[in-house]
C-alpha cells in the first residue's frame, strides 16, 4: 500500500490524547459489514452505505465505496466512463493504482497511490475516470475509496470546481504515544488543518495503527462519527467493539473522543489496522437522490434529468451514460 508514509513517527507534530476526566469516549452504535457489489463497467465495490444506515446517521456523508483491492491482468482494468454529477461532492482517495480523469469543462488529470481528487460537481459536470493507458497495458493492483459529500442548498448551484490534493499535500501527524500515524486529508483536528477545502465542515483521516496501538482523537461537538476498516483487525469504542476490514462502525453523538484499537497480532496479509476515519455537521436538509444526481426535491431532480439529457450539463467528445427513466418520479429519502 504506497499511501503516504514516515520513516519515524516520532518526528511529527502529535494529537493530545483527550483527558478522560474531561470528555466521554462516544460508544459504538453499530457494526456494518459493507455489501459487496459492481460499479462503472464492472469494477467491484463494497458499499459501507447507503445500507441499513439511517441516512441521518451518516449525513452529511451519502456513500462509501472501497474499491478492490483488485490485481488486474493486463487489459482488465475498468473505470466508470462519462457519466454526470450534480449537487454533492465526490471524494477519491487512491491507495494502489492510478486514474486518469476528464471532464466536459475541460479539465483532466492523473491520481495515484496517496492522492485525492475532490470534485464539486455543484450545478452539473460530465465527468470520466479511467485506469491510466499504463495500467492497462501492464495491469497491477487498484485500491481506492469513493466517498460522496452533499452540498448544502445553498451550495448546490455553484460551479463545478476540483481539488486534486496530492499525497505529499497531506498534513501527516502522530498519536500521542507514537503508536499510530495520522493522515489529515481535509477539516481540523486537534488545531491541525488538513489541505481539503469542504463545503461542510468535515473531518477526513487515514489512520495507520501498529499492531496493539491505541489511537485516540478529540472530535467535535456537533459531528457524527464512523470509521471504516479496510486492513488488518482492531476494536472501536469504550467497549472494544471488534472491527476488521470491510465493517464500518458508527459511532454515537455523545462524547468529545473517539477510539479505536489494533489488534496485538494481525492476521491475514494486512501488517497494521487501516481505517478511514471521517465525521462531519449534519446538514439536515431534505434529500432527493437519483442516480447521479442528489437534490433536495424531485422536481429538482427531474430538471437534473432534462439538463443532462438536453446536453445542458455540458457535452464531451463520447456517448453519455444511461441515466434510466426509472419507471416513474424519481426517489427521495
Amino acid at each position: 500500500m504506497p499511501a503516504v508514509t514516515v520513516d519515524d513517527l516520532l518526528l511529527l507534530k502529535r494529537v493530545r490524547r483527550p483527558d478522560p476526566a474531561l470528555t466521554a469516549e462516544r460508544r459504538v452504535r453499530g457494526v456494518i459489514t459493507a455489501e459487496p457489489g459492481f460499479e462503472g463497467a464492472g469494477f467491484p465495490i463494497r458499499r459501507a452505505f447507503p445500507g441499513p444506515i439511517a441516512p441521518r446517521h451518516t449525513d452529511p456523508f451519502l456513500m462509501l465505496d472501497h474499491v478492490g483491492a483488485v490485481d488486474y491482468a493486463p487489459g482488465d482494468a475498468k473505470g466508470a466512463p462519462w457519466h454526470p454529477h450534480r449537487g454533492f461532492e465526490t471524494v477519491s482517495y487512491v491507495l494502489d493504482g492510478a486514474v486518469a480523469h476528464q471532464d466536459s469543462n475541460g479539465g483532466g488529470g492523473i491520481i495515484e497511490g496517496g492522492d485525492t481528487q475532490w470534485m464539486t460537481a455543484g450545478s452539473g459536470i460530465l465527468h470520466d475516470e479511467m485506469p491510466t493507458e499504463e495500467m492497462l497495458a501492464r495491469g497491477g493492483v487498484m485500491h481506492s475509496f469513493q466517498l460522496w459529500v452533499n452540498l448544502p442548498a445553498a451550495d448546490k448551484w455553484n460551479p463545478p470546481r476540483y481539488q486534486d490534493i496530492r499525497g505529499d499535500k497531506l498534513t501527516l501527524l502522530s498519536s500521542a504515544d507514537g503508536g499510530a500515524l495520522i493522515r489529515l486529508i481535509a477539516g481540523e483536528l486537534d488545531g491541525h488543518r488538513g489541505p481539503g477545502a469542504t463545503a461542510t465542515p468535515i473531518i477526513l483521516v487515514h489512520a495507520t495503527l501498529s499492531p496493539g496501538a491505541r489511537l485516540e482523537l478529540p472530535w467535535p461537538a456537533g459531528f457524527n462519527a464512523l470509521a471504516y476498516a479496510f486492513g488488518g483487525q482492531g476494536t472501536a469504542g469504550p467497549e472494544n467493539r471488534g472491527l476488521r476490514e470491510g465493517q464500518l462502525a458508527l459511532f454515537g453523538e455523545e462524547g468529545g473522543a473517539l477510539g479505536v484499537t489494533a489488534a496485538a497480532r494481525q492476521e491475514g496479509p494486512a501488517d497494521d489496522f487501516d481505517l478511514l476515519i471521517f465525521g462531519g455537521r449534519p446538514i439536515r436538509e431534505p434529500i432527493a437522490r437519483y442516480g447521479p444526481f442528489v437534490m433536495n426535491t424531485r422536481d429538482e431532480i427531474a430538471q437534473a434529468v432534462e439538463d443532462y439529457r438536453s446536453g445542458r450539463l455540458g457535452t464531451v467528445p463520447a456517448e453519455h451514460a444511461d441515466v434510466p427513466d426509472g419507471g416513474g418520479a424519481p426517489a427521495a429519502d
